[in-house]
């Protein structure tokens, strides 16, 4: 709104109207806002929820101070949500394709978490919606990105080339195409350039190889967006842990986005050149504050949870981010600690099912799972057997610092990765 006006306003030398030209500038205007609106309006909205009584359902797991959170407000994603969308309707470019497909992902993953929610609380069950209703809602918003970037003639990129000096053998400057191209091209790392084509796995197609391409970048889309959204869904288990996690996730995303928009510092860095994701920054900008601003509730002990209504919403904005700066392929270094997650749950449960049908008796591998319960439960587990060492209880506070400094650790090798070819 403010991005429009504010253009309309340059045609008359209104004073700073130009400043909605710059994407710094938008991007610090959207943190501060979605700051002030989580910490302001959150608690508002705490306080709406505590009058409503819409309590976290707790089952007794045997982890220490867990039955204290009982009753603790939920469906506290409403914060995130809003904090997010408000300030990138106020200062975001509205006309701009990667905007609309992030406004459109975090309202449609926030309908289906929200839904979630409310079963959960309407029939006083844990288990909430069906998780074959959940993917197929996953799906469908994959669905939707997928097709927009294959049709959409706004997303568009430009390939980076290297010019080598035949005589020394050194890159002597990044050269990119004269026009924009449809490519499903992205990111990976340790290789020339950075780039690899999904049609380059279907060339037995023939003329056909670019439609078998985009199909397949369609269902890695799918994929990608179904795994970070339940992932980040099972790494809510601690006061602060998904939303620290995702927060410095995002700082990372908002740097390549940033980076990746710019023809300059995409030919210094050498990456492919993605005229239009710079807009990304501001909504990347107004994510973090609202990250950062709820991180001031469900912070340890936590006087909010965020519910799947937040949950699903930023595992699922993560993965759309990716996607949109062509970083899908990156994800599962990047927010490891959320597949981590996915995989000790399929582990714990595919080896339970596995020893109770040989043996009668179901094992474990883990004390308990998600992964950051195992450290938080006491006792023995088959994984201890490993080590020849019982892992102690390890409290839940340090648990989650220790989570953020891993996922700190993971953002800055992502970056390293890409420097490596």
């Amino acid at each position: 709104m403010f991005y429009t006006l504010f253009n309309y306003l340059e045609q008359f030398n209104f004073p700073g109207a130009r400043l909605m030209d710059y994407i710094t500038f938008r991007s610090g205007a959207a943190l501060l806002l979605s700051l002030f609106i989580a910490l302001v309006f959150g608690r508002k909205i705490i306080d709406r929820l505590q009058k409503m009584q819409v309590g976290e359902i707790i089952r007794n797991l045997g982890l220490e101070g867990q039955m204290k959170k009982t009753g603790t407000p939920t469906m506290g994603g409403i914060i995130i949500i809003v904090a997010t969308l408000v300030p990138c309707l106020l200062v975001g470019n509205l006309t701009n394709v990667y905007m609309i497909l992030m406004l459109v992902a975090t309202v449609w993953l926030g309908c289906l978490g929200f839904a979630d929610d409310y079963l959960k609380m309407r029939k006083h069950n844990k288990d909430g919606m069906s998780g074959r209703f959940k993917i197929v809602g996953q799906v469908g918003l994959g669905l939707i990105v997928g097709l927009t970037m294959m049709l959409s003639p706004d997303i568009v990129m430009r390939q980076n080339h290297e010019v080598t000096n035949i005589t020394t053998n050194e890159v002597e400057e990044i050269v990119y195409e004269s026009h924009n191209i449809k490519s499903t091209q992205t990111t990976i790392p340790f290789v020339k350039e950075n780039n690899f084509d999904y049609a380059s796995l279907t060339k037995w197609m023939g003329d056909h190889a670019a439609t078998g391409g985009w199909i397949l970048f369609i269902i890695v889309t799918i994929f990608v967006i179904t795994a970070t959204s339940n992932g980040a869904n099972l790494t809510d288990g601690l006061d602060g842990l998904a939303t620290g996690c995702s927060a410095i996730i995002a700082v990372a995303l908002a740097i390549m986005a940033y980076l990746g928009g710019s023809i300059v510092y995409s030919s210094y860095l050498n990456i492919m050149y993605i005229p239009g994701s710079e807009e990304l920054v501001v909504f990347c900008a107004a994510f973090i504050g609202a990250l950062v601003g709820f991180l001031w509730y469900n912070a340890f002990p936590a006087q909010v949870f965020m519910g799947d209504t937040g949950s699903l919403t930023i595992g699922g904005i993560i993965a759309v981010l990716a996607i949109l700066i062509h970083k899908e392929l990156l994800v599962p270094l990047l927010c490891a600690i959320f597949f981590v997650e996915d995989v000790s749950v399929m582990i714990q449960v595919a080896y339970f099912k596995y020893t109770k049908r040989k043996t009668g008796v179901g094992k474990r591998v883990f004390k308990m799972t998600p992964l950051h319960h195992h450290f938080q439960k006491q006792g023995n587990a088959g994984i201890d057997a490993i080590i020849q060492k019982p892992l102690a209880a390890i409290p839940e506070s340090k648990i989650v610092t220790r989570f953020w400094i891993v996922c700190i650790f993971l953002a800055v090798i992502t970056f390293v990765t890409l420097k490596i070819r």
